[in-house]
């Protein structure tokens, strides 16, 4: 492992993943130069597609937007933990705590970006993304008792996938955990499994969209 910058971040174009809930992001050419001197485009997308950061006004009434949080809050020690799965299933405290184990670096430490690798990131845009393993009920709890400032995931969320969520299901025990104590979540990470074991520094600093319930965000990683 070299000291130099890994991109964490998910390429962004028109077919990037996205919720059923929400439309695709759209790109249109404005200008172009071979007519006009100059190419601009014109780009329209959800605050939540893509590689981006929720702020807790994302399912938080009144909580601090993407522009509120201190940029302290996107950068900093991490921690890189291999939770990989083939299927799409929970990932439990127990899972995590044997990652912990398992790696040469230090456990889950105060004030570190979690930065869990499931390997779905490496399915990003192909058939079966949206079905992806999630985190258990009771992973939000423990990690604001390890005091960590953010949760990174290399899938469209860490709660339970849309198309296996029960009728009526609106739990969302990871992200109404985090979010109301001020821990943003960063999702639709790319993480190449030579980071897994290591604390390498993290730095995400999404747009600062003025009241913005989250944000599309530029993610990297430099290896201690």
């Amino acid at each position: 492992m070299t000291s130099e910058w890994v991109d964490l971040t998910q390429p962004f174009d028109e077919n990037a993943p996205h919720s059923a809930a929400l439309p695709a992001p759209e790109f249109e050419t404005l200008h172009d130069v071979a007519e006009e001197g100059v190419n601009a485009q014109w780009l329209g997308t959800p605050t939540h597609v893509g590689t981006h950061v929720d702020a807790p006004r994302h399912m938080v009434d009144g909580g601090a937007t993407i522009d509120d949080l201190p940029l302290s809050r996107f950068a900093g020690e991490g921690v890189v933990l291999d939770v990989r799965r083939d299927e799409p299933e929970p990932i439990s405290v127990t899972d995590i705590e044997a990652a912990e184990r398992e790696t040469s670096a230090a456990g889950v430490r105060p004030d570190d970006i979690v930065v869990l690798r499931t390997g779905w990131g490496d399915r990003y845009g192909a058939d079966g993304y949206e079905r992806y393993p999630w985190l258990a009920d009771d992973v939000g709890e423990w990690l604001l008792e390890r005091g960590i400032k953010l949760l990174a995931v290399d899938t469209p969320s860490p709660d339970r996938p849309r198309a296996m969520r029960p009728d009526g299901w609106d739990a969302y025990p990871i992200h109404r955990a985090l979010l109301p104590a001020g821990v943003p979540i960063a999702e639709h990470l790319s993480i190449p499994a030579a980071l897994t074991g290591t604390r390498p520094e993290v730095f995400g600093f999404p747009l600062r969209l003025r009241g913005g319930d989250g944000a599309p965000a530029r993610f990297v990683a430099r290896p201690d």
